[in-house]
């Protein structure tokens, strides 16, 4: 029989209601595979245990007075938050080393919708400094690290969860996406990762954020495991039903451009370009039918994101004589956000919002959008900071201060994804090819598809159909 962390999540959560698995198994379970390989991976900053077995011993306490009808749809499941949202009694470090690390007065929205939905928090997980990066790295707490190859990274900002997830240490995980944040670990890992429309999960709601970029999403092995997860965000829809229908014969748009090539030219890697042929095979045999799709992007985009993208940080309350503790890019960032005027950061907004009404127009010509997931391979950890050589890691105090070349790596590592979150749209990561060959040997490479507003299930379903 499998062992409970080589389960899909949709499996387990049926165990867990059936009664067949008590919840306190299940979480001692996941804690006991956590305390094992965490020091390896560095997926979480905080393990929360003796919270998330006194929380399992009262679902099993629900369970035994109980139908399995009666329980809420995420009954007993083990999960964790990334620590940029607030547990209560639980420190939530921003992964900045500037701040003060209290413990939480209150859950965030997005805990108390899994609290409800009957989940139990193991803890918090990796996260770049207040979630800026792509590569999960900071001052706090070791580097989160890739499972298929520990030297690589697992992608940021919710790289600490999908090493987690990939690692068996959870059976999956809720992320939060604002240029990527969900799908760039998602590929990195080898997980799907599903970042909804906007204004579709109400807990994602957030004043620090006037872009209105971020989102919460899945992080899970399989698209079912996502859509169980989508039906505890949005209550009411009927994600894990839709998964199982075939999609319709769609119409897919191919295209390599992206919105960042005008100021960091990039040439996607061989192993981008291949999983993106292997995305290709696997959808025309299921029917659907593909075309060269030409995209024409306004330059004037990678400088409007990054002004949206960094104001949070700007507006941070951090105590000055601490402000040294911030690594190179966030405290060059957040200099830049508060030198700007409120003016500069309406104009950007504004020109984000027309360049989502352009963007739309033209793919809208298609049913879905096909691209790379990852124009590079995984990163080695210290890769976009600077901060490895010779298999070592620099002490965090020596980190070097190229901020723009830190971002600059980071857009061409990750050109296709900021782009869907300023157009508020839906998409999905699908780990359809790895280098080595045969699956599970070598890195994951992924594709993302791009979807119209409210094609959440439609995406889980073509990840389904083609097998994942």
């Amino acid at each position: 029989m499998a062992e409970l962390h080589e389960l899909p999540a949709l499996a387990l959560r049926d165990l867990l209601r059936s009664g067949k698995v008590s919840a306190t198994d299940a979480a001692a379970h996941f804690l006991a595979r956590t305390g094992q390989q965490n020091p390896l991976l560095g997926a979480f900053i905080t393990v929360t245990a003796d919270q998330a077995l006194e929380q399992a011993r009262a679902a099993d306490a629900v369970r035994a007075s109980a139908d399995a009808d009666d329980l809420p749809l995420l009954h007993g499941m083990p999960l964790a938050f990334k620590d940029l949202t607030d547990v209560a009694g639980v420190v939530t470090t921003h992964g900045s080393a500037a701040l003060d690390h209290k413990p939480a007065p209150a859950d965030s929205p997005l805990v108390s919708l899994f609290k409800d939905a009957g989940a139990i928090s193991l803890g918090k997980t990796q996260v770049p400094e207040f979630g800026l990066t792509a590569y999960s790295e900071n001052r706090v707490a070791p580097p989160s690290r890739n499972p298929h190859a520990p030297s690589r990274s697992s992608g940021g900002s919710s790289g600490g969860s999908a090493a987690a997830v990939a690692a068996g240490l959870l059976p999956f995980a809720p992320g939060t996406d604002g240029g990527g944040s969900v799908r760039i670990p998602a590929a990195a890992c080898g997980l799907v990762g599903l970042k909804p429309g906007r204004g579709l999960v109400a807990a994602g709601e957030s004043a620090a954020d006037p872009g209105r970029l971020v989102v919460p999403g899945p992080l899970a092995r399989t698209a079912e495991d996502a859509a169980l997860m989508m039906d505890a965000l949005v209550p009411g829809n009927h994600y894990l039903r839709a998964v199982q229908e075939e999609p319709p014969r769609l119409r897919i748009g191919v295209t390599l451009d992206s919105p960042w090539s005008s100021t960091f030219p990039f040439t996607p890697e061989r192993e981008a370009l291949d999983a993106l042929h292997a995305g290709e095979s696997l959808l025309e045999h299921a029917g659907h039918s593909l075309g060269d799709a030409s995209i024409r992007y306004d330059n004037r985009y990678p400088d409007a994101f990054t002004t949206a993208w960094t104001a949070g940080v700007g507006a941070a309350r951090i105590s000055p004589s601490r402000e040294a503790l911030l690594a190179p890019l966030t405290r060059t960032f957040r200099r830049r956000a508060q030198q700007r005027s409120p003016a500069k950061l309406a104009e950007a907004l504004a020109f984000l919002r027309q360049f989502q009404h352009d963007t739309l127009a033209q793919y809208g010509q298609w049913d879905l959008m096909l691209m790379p997931a990852l124009a590079q391979t995984p990163r080695p950890v210290g890769w976009f900071t600077g901060t490895a050589h010779g298999g070592e890691r620099w002490p965090s105090a020596q980190w070097p201060g190229d901020a723009d070349g830190d971002y600059r790596k980071q857009c061409e590592y990750a050109p296709w994804s900021s782009m869907v979150n300023v157009c508020r749209l839906p998409a999905i990561t699908i780990p359809v090819h790895w280098t080595g060959g045969a699956t599970g040997s070598g890195l994951p490479m992924g594709i993302q598809l791009i979807g119209p507003m409210g094609s959440e299930a439609l995406l889980l379903q073509v990840a389904h159909q083609l097998g994942y």
